[in-house]
């Protein structure tokens, strides 16, 4: 931090005492930020108020002139509705700012500003920051390839340009296809599932059925990348020069912003992509009831057209089953089937539900990675998507064998198709973290660490134990097996 401060033209001994202030004010306010694990019940954390009732829940800001001007060219009054999800905090916030030095204040925007903004500088800025980095995740960000930077940089402001680019050359037109026979064949067997619970009640069972036909999907990428008209508007007012990548990213700043802005009072678009084409990763929308599959996760390992259908339900299959659990998961069941946040579930099923999700808390929470317990309660929603996922997957495949007959074993691989759907499964989190790294995650990530989302997982799977013929009171058949869906 002092050395950045020294970069921008100060003096050593003054900067060093501004980034210790500043560090202190930063610790403050991480210590009055409420815990990931406390924030996971939707229901409780949503206040919807006025911008007049936020100003006396926290006057140390004026709301309108920030809101105002942080979404010209609206104009705002002080009726206008706005959703707190950190309604505590705020008030914490409000009371820290009217007891903190003015000009330690003005410190810390500037140093966000500027923690913002100092990748887009020169080497010597890149230096100072591969120092924090190091600290943080043992690695430097200097030792990624210059391309991966360069590629990162454009996926994140162009990157549904980028996106048509790689669709042209990458994406097979079949694939959309297939991606979603099997997600209508991982619902049914989801849907089946369902009719197998003994702990949901008839009215409850219904209503998830429903919402379960309900999710709506979007696969590969939107179609108006490949339009260049359509994907010329999107971009419309975004100013690129060759001079200055700095400036290039102050703009693309201030034009997200206003994009942000453009949308408030408009009816939301259930088509809005949040990840571009070339995005390794899937998500599931609660408030609109859809998950979404970019082009770039259905490749290898995940899927390939050549792969046996054991190795592609294992994989892209188990994580098709994983978003639509997400549906309900202890966050994504507090929403309907239109995305409305309401309760829709009969009291004895909730019940039954936090039972079986304090089964995986507690079965996570044993979990250590250097010695550093999982946290069970954080990962929750992740941890019963990927145990359903892979269950409603497994199902699926089971399915299409029933109507497509058995497939021919991979020569050389010693497995069964059932055991190489489990190691397609495992083979896709194989991964490698430093041990700063491990502990960041243990601490901010919702995903538990990819060793135990395939150790946990499994040790649930009675299939698993049973075709890789575990004894009961071995680690991946103990005997005591969390399910939830």
């Amino acid at each position: 931090m002092v050395e950045l401060g020294m970069l921008l033209g100060g003096e050593k001994s003054s900067t060093l005492v501004q980034m210790q202030q500043i560090l202190e004010f930063e610790t403050t306010l991480a210590n009055i930020t409420v815990p990931q694990d406390q924030r996971r019940d939707e229901e409780k954390i949503y206040h919807k108020v006025t911008i007049a009732e936020l100003q006396a829940l926290a006057p140390a800001v004026d709301w309108l002139e920030f809101l105002t001007s942080s979404l010209s060219p609206l104009d705002l009054n002080d009726t206008e509705p706005v959703v707190l999800y950190a309604r505590e905090y705020l008030q914490q916030v409000s009371e820290l700012i009217n007891k903190t030095d003015r000009s330690l204040l003005n410190n810390y925007m500037m140093w966000t500003l500027v923690q913002k903004s100092v990748a887009t500088l020169d080497q010597r800025f890149e230096n100072a920051q591969d120092r924090l980095l190091e600290s943080l995740y043992g690695t430097k960000k200097s030792c990624t390839p210059r391309w991966q930077t360069c590629i990162g940089n454009t996926d994140d402001t162009l990157g549904f340009a980028l996106g048509a680019l790689f669709v042209k050359a990458t994406f097979h037109k079949l694939s959309k296809e297939i991606a979603e026979e099997m997600i209508n064949e991982i619902r049914s067997a989801f849907k089946h599932a369902l009719d197998r619970l003994s702990w949901m009640d008839e009215q409850t069972r219904k209503a998830a059925k429903e919402k379960a036909d309900s999710i709506y999907d979007m696969i590969g990428f939107p179609e108006f990348i490949l339009d260049p008209k359509e994907l010329d508007d999107v971009y419309d007012g975004y100013d690129v020069s060759d001079d200055s990548f700095f400036q290039n990213m102050l703009n693309f700043y201030n034009f997200s912003a206003r994009v942000m802005a453009d949308q408030l009072r408009k009816t939301p678009n259930k088509d809005q992509w949040s990840m571009t084409p070339p995005t390794v990763n899937a998500y599931y929308m609660p408030t609109k009831n859809g998950i979404v599959f970019p082009a770039g996760i259905l490749q290898a390992p995940f899927y390939a057209h050549d792969h046996p259908k054991a190795l592609n339900f294992g994989g892209i299959g188990v994580v098709m089953g994983h978003e639509l659990t997400h549906a309900f998961d202890d966050q994504g069941r507090e929403y309907d089937k239109e995305g409305n946040l309401r309760p829709w579930w009969q009291n004895s099923s909730v019940e039954a539900f936090r039972v079986r999700t304090e089964c995986m808390m507690e079965q996570y929470s044993r979990y250590t990675v250097n010695g550093e317990h999982v946290n069970g309660k954080q990962t929750l929603g992740e941890n019963i998507a990927d145990n359903g996922g892979l269950k409603a997957a497994y199902h699926a495949y089971q399915s299409w064998i029933q109507r497509n007959g058995p497939e021919n074993r991979l020569p050389a691989v010693n497995l069964t198709n059932d055991q190489l759907f489990f190691v397609g499964f495992a083979q896709v989190w194989c991964s490698v973290r430093t041990p700063e790294s491990a502990h960041e995650g243990l601490m901010t990530d919702p995903h538990s660490p990819p060793r135990y989302r395939v150790i946990g997982t499994l040790a649930n799977s009675p299939d698993f134990s049973r075709h890789f013929r575990c004894p009961e009171g071995t680690p991946m058949n103990s005997g005591k097996r969390c399910e939830v869906w």
